[in-house]
Parts: structure tokens; sequence; C-alpha cells
């Protein structure tokens, strides 16, 4: 592994020369590196906020400037989502599904203002449930982590290709062969539901496939970045509020999460080692079943001929979690989109008339986004990327 040591003069170097300018950005001139802001962060225990910790642990906020407090972990998606745009966060990761919920459903002035990691999630399935494909799903019970997310999006898609119906309803009710019933879980709870043999599956995000894997000794049924290439999964979502009235501050906190994300890309061990429960305490998670995340990908273990095949499109050369901050609005037409063809839960009539072009142009602002990849060095450093047409890609999908 090579680890590559990144200081904050490097940096500002390698993008000032990326970006073809000779003049270091303004938001890190002496006056706009101050702040009076104290940055608070929320997050659940999954690796989908390792930018936002890593950024913490490595004192990347503090190089620009921002005093920060001790990120709060929270366990479900409800509640942080509740919490953030009720003002207790500042910054936070969510699902992108979620963003797109709370600004077109709930008219919560909430903006993407970057991805947090593409990839790093599974369909997990108890060993001896005969689950190999999708097509095995018929009569089972899976829980997602939250309606609104790209996991109920995802599996609801392989579902319906298998010529599945997916249904929401009580556990107890009879389900015919030829449905699925979904419910939700918080991720933290779901590998001792499937231990407890009360579900046969879930899917979410990491570190509680690895945690099954190695703890309960589940298996991997497939990954969803073996689904979706690189697809986007949680997202950097800030307010509307402090956006306008602090765009230093803005700046200054994805600068500091886009850095982050670089290092985790070169770091995958030392990443693991710092969010452990033996490290820096951010996760609830032995340091071995991080590892598992940030570098267990391989076809000996998981392609064909292997039963199930989580791995059948290795040519994409794809990882089991992945770092790119670039919010490429093909992807988010793509899941507003196929929003509205995804059972779920309450009122969601308001994807029947949201045009996917629209939703991504009000949702997402890349300025602050671009600027930061230009500082550590332009896209080309995060790999995964067109370089002829950086800021464009084809979203690739393979059920």
């Amino acid at each position: 592994m090579t680890v590559k040591k990144l200081t904050r003069r490097s940096l500002i170097k390698a993008g000032a020369i990326a970006a073809g300018i000779s003049a270091v950005p303004t938001f890190y001139s002496p006056v706009a590196a101050r702040t009076r802001r104290t940055l608070r962060i929320g997050y659940l225990p999954i690796t989908d906020a390792s930018p936002l910790l890593i950024a913490h642990a490595n004192g990347f906020f503090k190089d620009e400037g921002i005093t920060t407090e001790l990120p709060i972990r929270l366990r479900s998606w409800s509640t942080l989502a509740e919490s953030f745009i009720t003002g207790k966060f500042d910054v936070t990761h969510l699902l992108l599904p979620i963003p797109i919920w709370m600004r077109f459903k709930n008219k919560a002035p909430v903006k993407v203002l970057a991805w947090d990691h593409t990839n790093g999630s599974a369909l997990t399935v108890r060993a001896d449930s005969g689950i190999n494909s999708f097509s095995d799903l018929g009569g089972k019970q899976l829980a997602v982590p939250y309606w609104y997310s790209m996991h109920n999006i995802i599996l609801q898609m392989g579902i319906k290709n298998a010529g599945l119906t997916p249904v929401i309803q009580p556990q107890k009710r009879f389900l015919p062969l030829h449905q699925v019933n979904l419910f939700i879980l918080p991720p933290p709870d779901m590998p001792a539901a499937l231990a407890g043999k009360k579900i046969d599956g879930f899917i979410v995000a990491e570190p509680f496939n690895a945690l099954a894997e190695m703890r309960i000794q589940a298996k991997i049924m497939r990954f969803t970045g073996d689904i979706w290439k690189n697809h986007p999964c949680c997202v950097v979502v800030m307010t509307e509020k402090i956006i306008n009235e602090d765009p230093i501050f803005t700046q200054k906190i994805i600068n500091s999460i886009v850095r982050a994300q670089l290092w985790i890309k070169n770091n995958p061990l030392n990443t693991a080692q710092i969010l452990s429960k033996s490290g820096g305490k951010y996760l609830p998670i032995a340091e071995d079943v991080l590892k598992r995340v940030f570098t267990k990908y391989d076809l000996a273990t998981y392609g064909s001929p292997m039963q199930p095949t989580a791995i059948k499109n290795s040519q994409w050369n794809s990882s089991r979690i992945s770092f790119q901050p670039y919010p490429y609005p093909s992807a988010t037409r793509f899941i507003t989109q196929e929003m509205s063809n995804t059972l779920m839960e309450g009122d969601h009539s308001f994807l029947k008339t949201l045009q996917p072009g629209f939703a991504e142009k009000d949702l997402v602002d890349r300025s602050f986004v671009k600027n930061a990849i230009a500082l550590v060095g332009g896209p080309s450093m995060f790999g995964d990327i067109d370089l002829e047409n950086p800021w464009t890609r084809e979203e690739i999908i393979s059920l």
C-alpha cells in the first residue's frame, strides 16, 4: 500500500497547478481563514460517514481554521434527518433519496454539496436461506434501512427484474412465493435480526455486511456497486441558511471533506484503525471488520463459481467502497426517476410530478466541491473518472 502524506501546503500547490491558477484561492486568505462558527456534525455508525469522521480525526477541519465539536452518533436515518433539519447539526451525510424527499415533499431548505462516497453497500443473506440470486427472494422477508434509500431502489429493481413483486405488509401475514416483503430496520439491528432468523436478508451500508460475514457466517448475495457501477449512496448536505450566510465556512467544510476522501483512498488500513472501537472510537466496530470493508473485494471470495456470486461485473474494476466527491447530474436524475417506480410507505405523491432535471438543478450545488477538487489536484486524483469529460458520465446498471 502506498501511503502519501498530504500537507495543507502541498494540497494548495497541487490544486492551483491542476486548476491552472497562479494565486491561492481567496478562501485560503488570512482574513477568510477566520471563522466564528463551531462546526457540529451528526452521523450514523456506518462507513458512509468516513469522510466526515476522518476530516475530524486528522484535523482537516482545524487546518481550515474551523473549531469542531466531537461528532454526534445516532442510530436511525429518521433521527439523523430530523436532527439535521432542526439545526442540531451543520453538516451531515444522508442517503441521496432523503434530501430529495426532504426538499420536494417537506419543503426543507436542504442542499446537496458533494457525494460522500460511492458503492459501500450489499445485499446480505443467511447462509442457510438458499438464496443465491434475486429469483430466490420469493416468499422472503428482507430489511431495508429506509424507504427513501438507494438500497430500497436497487433492491426493488432486482426483485422486479426477476419477475417478483415487492410488498410492504406485517411479517406474520401470509406471503406468496411470488412476493418479497420489505420493512424498515435500523442498520445496527440488522445482523442480530439475521442471526435470530427474524429476517432472511438485508440490504444496507457497511460495515454491517462485513460484520454479518465475519461474525455470523452470513453471505453477500450481491454488492450494490456490482449492480450500479460506482453509484452514489450518501451525500454531504447542509442547509441553505448556512450556505447563504457563510459561503466561506461552507467552502472550508467541503475542502476538508474532499481532502479526507482522498486520504481514505490512499490509506484504507489507517482509516479502518482510526474509525474502529479500539482506535478513534468513531464506530462501535472492531478493526478487523473495518479492514474487510475497505480492502476485501476479490473474485476468489465473491466471483464465479462461488454461490452466491456477489461480483459479476469484475471488468468494472470497482471497489467495495470508494470515495469520489463530484455529484454527477445523471445519477441524481436517475435516482429521482427510479424513486417514482419504487414502493414506499407514506405519501410520496410528490414524485408523480417531480421532474428529474428540475430536481437535480434545484437540489445540488456543485460550486463548492469543484473548488475543493481543484485544491487536492483535480478530478484525476480520485480515479473512476473519464478525464476527457470529468463532469459528466453515463449511469451503468447490470441486474
